[in-house]
This record gives structure tokens, C-alpha cells and sequence, in this order.
């Protein structure tokens, strides 16, 4: 979803940047692309759950492209615990990934984004909408994702707009999940799972919606959530 999301906003005209933490072969192939499609494409490194490396990475963009207009919050980890199996590490892990990191690269974006009137696009989830038995974890860190949203929609405006895109079931082709899909697109009422270039234009949607637009939460799971 980040790769697509990226290559839609390069071929709308942006420059993108795109960070990694350990998929340096895949982020450079993707640049490689968003090249392709006309983009000035960078990717830089970045933990962010480290304030360090956020800090270093925002540093680095600003200095590379004098400004900077728009922030996809795209990182995040899922998994599927039962309730009873989950970890204080496995909470803590996911917690810094989906509500931490958000959190700290918008905080170090916000000076720049102040700047160019800019926009900040989190990736949340239907799992924040709603309970998931075997995800308590990962609900309750996209809910707080969520909640994030709205707060800062309040809190940077009216410098800066601030919005979420929450996904559903997007197939994204992994053959370990193939049944489930299967399975969950005969309960959503458009009858299919999503893609990740669906959710790439609901990214590009909040890209070029008019700056008015600020503390939405845009679910896009073929009407799931209220099944």
C-alpha cells in the first residue's frame, strides 16, 4: 500500500521521498519506479520509533528539497495473537510501530509542513473502527491512531490539514492469506477485498482535497464496517 501510494502521488506530480528500516532492495527498486513516473525519488533509512532517526531523516529531506508538502504515515506491523497470548512486548512492539511513530515524525514534519500549508495522511485501519477478537493489540493501537487524527487535526491547524485513510480487507496477493480473503470478500457487501491502488487514490484523494478538509477518517472496505 505505501509503494502504491507513492508511485500515485509521483505520477500526480509530486516529488516523493520513502523511508525503510531493513528493506533497503525493495525501497531501492521502488525509487527506481517512482524515477520512472517523473518524480525527483529519494529513500533514506529510518526507524520510526527512534527519535533519532526521525529527527535525521526529516533533517534530510528538508535540506535535500528546501520544503515539504505533504507526510504519508505509512509504517505500521499487524499480526494475529489471541487475546490471552499477548505479550507486553508484543504490545509494546506494536504500539511504538502504529501510534509512536506517527506520532514522532509528524511532530519533527511539523515545522516544514507549517510552512507550505501542509497535509498529514496517517494510514489507520478498520481494525480501529472495529473489534477484532484475536487483534486487541493491533485494534487498540490503530483506534489510538485514529483518535491521534483528530487530535492533531485540532492541534497543527489551521497550518496544517491532518486525516486518515482506514483500510479493510485490501488483498495484496500473499498466498498464506489467500483463503481468509476468499473468505472475507463473500462478507463484504461490494462482494470483493479492496487493492492497494485503491487505497493509493484514497491517499491522493486527502493529497489534493481542498485544505478544509481536516480530522476525517476515510474507511475504504466496500461498506465492511457496516456489515
Amino acid at each position: 500500500m505505501g509503494q502504491a501510494s507513492a508511485l500515485a502521488l509521483a505520477k500526480a506530480g509530486a516529488d516523493v521521498v520513502i523511508t525503510y528500516r531493513t528493506s533497503d532492495g525493495d525501497a531501492a527498486r521502488t525509487v527506481t519506479k517512482l524515477k520512472a513516473s517523473g518524480s525527483k525519488a529519494l529513500a533514506l533509512p529510518c526507524d520510526v520509533t527512534s527519535e533519532v532517526s526521525v529527527r535525521g531523516m526529516i533533517a534530510a529531506v528538508v535540506e535535500e528539497y528546501g520544503h515539504l508538502d505533504i507526510l504519508v504515515n505509512n509504517a505500521a506491523n499487524y499480526e494475529s495473537v489471541p487475546f490471552d497470548k499477548i505479550t507486553l512486548a508484543k504490545w509494546d512492539a506494536i504500539f511504538a510501530s502504529n501510534v509512536r511513530g506517527p506520532f514522532l515524525v509528524s511532530r519533527e514534519a511539523h515545522e516544514a509542513l507549517s510552512k507550505s500549508e501542509g497535509k498529514i495522511i496517517n494510514m489507520g485501519s478498520l481494525g480501529g473502527l472495529r473489534p477484532w477478537a484475536d487483534h486487541a493489540h493491533y485494534c487498540s493501537s490503530k483506534a489510538a491512531l485514529h483518535m491521534l487524527t483528530r487530535v492533531m487535526a485540532k492541534a497543527l491547524a489551521p497550518n496544517v490539514a491532518v486525516n486518515a485513510v482506514a483500510p479493510g480487507m485490501i488483498d495484496l496477493g500473499e498466498k498464506a492469506a489467500a483463503a481468509f480473503m476468499r473468505k472475507m470478500a463473500t462478507q463484504t457487501p461490494m462482494l470483493r477485498n479492496g487493492t492497494g491502488n485503491e487505497i493509493a487514490d484514497a491517499v491522493l484523494f486527502f493529497a489534493q482535497a481542498p485544505h478544509f478538509i481536516t480530522g476525517q477518517i476515510l474507511a475504504v472496505d466496500g461498506g465492511l464496517e457496516w456489515r
